[in-house]
């Protein structure tokens, strides 16, 4: 049995939450986000509360089960209070700027790395080291923070590179004479 399907989903008062046409919806104030819903699983709202169940006890039913409330669950919680993730950026040289819809990064290559932001997503640049991006969709705002990541990702000798705000960087000696 999954333990994560069992929990039951709180829909917050300024949250609305429906089901349609397969589609699961979820309208709040940071916008509205939608999903498709498995049909291997059923959902059920009643006062402001929303569970979900497997129709069959198949293993590809009790899989999803937990994968679809999960992703409910992150939907519900993303259009109600949004989410956010910080970024570093350690090294000599090493800098990010915005310009408009764009995050330039000049990462010690010989050319600067441009990134567009995805639509339903904000990105802030404070004193040209640190990234904060938020948004409704935590998958796209996962999703957009590794690509930056992976545009210089941390090294162990120095720390260099693009790094998350929370991450520790396990740092090795270097050569001894």
């Amino acid at each position: 049995m999954s333990r994560i399907g069992n929990s039951a989903i709180v829909i917050p008062a300024d949250v609305t939450l429906s089901q349609q046409d397969g589609m699961v919806v979820v309208k709040g104030k940071n916008g509205e986000l939608s999903a498709p819903l498995h049909s291997e699983v059923e959902l059920s709202i009643a006062d402001n509360i929303a569970t979900l169940k497997p129709k069959r006890k198949t293993k590809l039913a009790l899989s999803l089960w937990g994968t679809m409330r999960a992703s409910i669950s992150n939907m519900v919680v993303g259009v109600g209070t949004g989410f956010t993730r910080k970024l570093e950026i350690n090294g000599v040289g090493y800098r990010a700027a915005m310009q408009g819809n764009k995050i330039v990064l000049s990462l010690g290559f010989s050319h600067p790395v441009e990134m567009d932001v995805p639509a339903g997503l904000t990105a802030v640049v404070e004193n040209n080291t640190s990234i904060t991006i938020t948004g409704a969709d935590k998958q796209l705002l996962g999703q957009f923070a590794s690509e930056i990541r992976s545009k210089r990702p941390p090294e162990p000798f120095k720390g260099k590179g693009v790094k998350y705000a929370e991450e520790h960087i396990v740092r090795k000696e270097g050569k001894k004479k």
